[in-house]
């Protein structure tokens, strides 16, 4: 399975955010790359599928940076419909915005129409959980994509919000987990 460490849709779009994420940019860039990566070695996708889940990949976290807050999944749907609409690919928003919307649910996401929905929550879960879920993939080829797109502090990035959001609400799983 190749890595894919340089996409032009993925570049482009995260170009456009480079300010806005400020410090934690490459962090997010390595994230949005290793997730991407892990949908493709889960599903041989079309050319159609991999610009949905680079688009849905580029946005499914940006709510942190647009809107400042742990419930950023709201925010991260109304920007990528927001793109969407501007690169006239609205007839994707449904399924792409499920694609961000429940990239945190818990349990599978049974949904025959766009089974995009469940890969991309898999793929996300294999870089979050730092390939202790792996769905299948071959420990090799998890192991190689993080060797080959740097952490470059994501995961302390995320870690430090949870400890924010435990310290004041000990007894509340964050707004962003779905069931």
């Amino acid at each position: 399975m190749n890595i894919e460490t340089k996409n032009d849709l993925i570049e482009e779009i995260l170009a456009a955010w480079k300010n806005r994420i400020g410090d934690d940019y490459l962090g997010y860039k390595g994230h949005v790359y290793r997730m991407f990566n892990f949908c493709l070695a889960l599903h041989p996708c079309t050319e159609e599928e991999k610009i949905k889940l680079a688009i849905a990949a580029c946005f499914h976290d940006i709510g942190l940076w647009s809107a400042h807050t742990v419930d950023y999944i709201p925010p991260s749907a109304s920007e990528v419909k927001r793109y969407l609409t501007e690169t006239e690919r609205q007839a994707w928003a449904e399924e792409i915005g499920l694609m961000v919307e429940m990239h945190h649910k818990v349990r599978t996401y049974k949904n025959d129409r766009y089974p995009l929905v469940e890969l991309f929550r898999k793929g996300d879960l294999v870089d979050f959980s730092l390939g202790f879920f792996k769905f299948g993939i071959p420990s090799a080829y998890v192991s190689n994509v993080k060797k080959t797109i740097p952490n470059n502090g994501f995961h302390r990035f995320l870690m430090k919000g949870a400890r924010e959001w435990f310290a004041k609400h000990p007894f509340s799983p964050p707004p962003f987990m779905k069931w």
